[in-house]
């Protein structure tokens, strides 16, 4: 069975983390698929300390941390991590509106926090998360996290699959640039989609349009090819090179230009 790629365009200055950090993801069982996109695997050994940037997507994610299983909201805040020795993390990334069947409220009350899960989910969190720490094998950590998930019993909710391909669309297709095409695609008024992206999402529309028209950005700067950053602006929905520079100059921390100069001799596997 082919493992989920998710989003490896997300992870900032991949080629210092290749030097380190080794990624892995897995499909849920089936069970769990109507929920969950994938669960990831962080294996890390850094000699003394670093830290990892990681680009915030419209997906809330649990992970196993510090003891506890913890919730991360949907941030519009960049994500650091500080890694240090040797160590690992086990995490789940939810289908974009996966998590609501869970919390079984709005997902949007979580934006832009990070929780522990059994306050929230009814379920003490931390036998299973100092279990998945407890141990490397990759196996046992899924399993462990597997189990917590499927005793919570979610029950299925045909708007997670709604939310979930209007996220989809958005994602493949470069060309959407506006909230009303989003609308227009879902049939619905742009304050309905609104109200569904922030119950389901946990953000609204907008905020998923520009997020992911940024990670392409990302995902060119990448690929170990020329850009004109005038024309990517314009591919991608920017109002000019200016707006592109300065959304991803706020995301990542260095102009886009730059950034392509400091990972130059790095190249995605398989080129």
């Amino acid at each position: 069975m082919t493992e989920p790629r998710g989003l490896p365009e997300a992870i900032v200055r991949p080629d210092e983390a290749a030097r380190s950090i080794d990624v892995s993801r897995r499909l849920p069982r089936e069970s769990l698929r109507p929920f969950v996109e994938y669960l990831w695997i962080v294996h890390w050994r850094v000699d003394g300390s670093r830290d990892q940037q990681v680009l915030p997507q419209p997906k809330i994610h649990l992970a196993a941390e510090d003891g506890r299983l913890l919730v991360h909201g949907v941030s519009r805040d960049p994500f650091h991590r500080h890694l240090g020795g040797t160590g690992h993390v086990i995490g789940v990334a939810f289908r974009a509106g996966g998590f609501h069947p869970f919390l079984r409220s709005s997902v949007g009350d979580l934006a832009g926090q990070v929780l522990p899960a059994g306050p929230l989910l009814g379920v003490d969190d931390t036998p299973v998360a100092v279990a998945a720490l407890a141990t490397t094998d990759d196996d046992a950590m899924t399993a462990a996290v597997e189990d917590y998930l499927e005793s919570l019993s979610p029950r299925p909710d045909p708007a997670v699959d709604r939310v979930s391909e209007l996220v989809t669309r958005i994602e493949q297709d470069k060309s959407i640039h506006r909230v009303d095409e989003v609308a227009a695609v879902a049939r619905l008024s742009v304050r309905s989609l609104q109200r569904l992206f922030t119950e389901y999402v946990g953000v609204g529309p907008k905020w998923v349009i520009r997020r992911h028209r940024l990670l392409d950005a990302a995902e060119r700067a990448h690929s170990g090819t020329p850009i004109a950053w005038a024309e990517l602006a314009e591919e991608l929905g920017f109002s000019d090179q200016a707006h592109l520079i300065r959304d991803f100059t706020a995301a990542v921390g260095t102009p886009p230009a730059t950034y392509v100069r400091q990972i130059g001799s790095w190249r995605p596997s398989g080129r």
